[in-house]
């Protein structure tokens, strides 16, 4: 089955921008368009559990550089759908549950392939938030291919 639509989600992470490659590789050879996406916490992954610890304008200085850092990713990943002359467009939105956003972004597209990074996170962030991949696999409503 050609494929016409993928969605890959990207964290930013080495891992999750190899698979950006990839999958635009990928739709090159396929004919297809890419949508990037990414879903932004509420509260940076790094402060949770400092909740009181932290005044408003601190947490509205991280929440601040973690929107500049969502529109990096994208800019990074379409740039490599343009130089690769790969049709593709970003999306992002906030969700503190980023497998669920990813499904639910796969479905209202219409996209008929998800390509996502194994694993983004390491170490206690890791451990914290889970794998998201693993979550998308069990809930997807179309194949999903896991770039490692």
């Amino acid at each position: 089955m050609p494929y016409s639509h993928l969605l890959v989600p990207s964290d930013g992470s080495d891992l999750s921008m190899q698979a950006v490659r990839h999958a635009v590789a990928l739709a090159a050879a396929l004919g297809a368009r890419i949508t990037f996406f990414h879903a932004q916490a509420s509260v940076p992954v790094q402060v949770v559990g400092l909740g009181e610890m932290l005044d408003a304008t601190t947490m509205e200085a991280l929440m601040s550089a973690s929107r500049k850092d969502v529109e990096r990713i994208l800019e990074e990943s379409l740039a490599v759908a343009r130089q690769a002359g790969v049709s593709a467009d970003g999306e992002k939105v906030m969700s503190d549950l980023p497998h669920q956003a990813i499904v639910e972004a796969a479905t209202r597209l219409g996209c008929d392939l998800i390509l996502m990074a194994s694993h983004g996170r390491r170490g206690l962030v890791g451990m914290l938030i889970g794998s998201e991949t693993q979550r998308v696999l069990v809930q997807s409503p179309c194949p999903v291919l896991v770039y490692r």
